[in-house]
């Protein structure tokens, strides 16, 4: 297999203009609009800590989804190639950041804890192994630069 580049665009437009812009740090809302070429638009803010909007989606949720995903479908396919049928995957993944005295941060940790099913008591074992490859391969836990862990739980249903 020869080693491929993809490319990848969205468009992110501030929509929290209130008015006077960002005459004050709480004269704007962090409102924004994420939109990608032929997909619905995604409107998100920052988080409620930084003054974000609670009921909408902010860029740390993004990225542990992102990573979230990303072992997810690795897993998946390896699981397909390996034989290992998967009946039911669900994971509910933590993200930890730290803020910095300057006002800056960084997330420190993720910990994807996906909870699996696969269709027979044989398949546990080699379920689980996968995960470790799949966090291997993946391209968005690849690109970070803070540990991305995961504790993973197999059964048979």
């Amino acid at each position: 297999m020869s080693a491929q580049t993809h490319t990848y665009r969205a468009s992110v437009t501030w929509t929290g203009n209130t008015g006077t812009g960002t005459s004050s740090y709480t004269a704007y809302s962090r409102e924004h609009v994420v939109d990608v070429a032929g997909k619905p638009p995604l409107t998100a803010s920052a988080d409620p800590a930084f003054r974000g909007d609670p009921g909408l989606h902010n860029p740390e949720e993004f990225l542990l989804a992102a990573l979230s995903e990303c072992h997810l479908l690795w897993y998946l396919g390896l699981c397909a190639a390996s034989g290992v049928v998967v009946t039911a995957y669900r994971d509910e993944p933590v993200g930890t950041m730290a803020e910095q005295r300057d006002g800056g941060g960084r997330f420190t940790e993720v910990v994807l804890r996906p909870r699996v099913v696969v269709a027979e008591a044989a398949m546990v074992p080699r379920a689980e192994e996968l995960h470790e490859q799949a966090h291997r391969k993946c391209f968005i836990a690849n690109s970070v630069n803070f540990p991305v862990r995961h504790e993973p739980e197999v059964r048979a249903g």
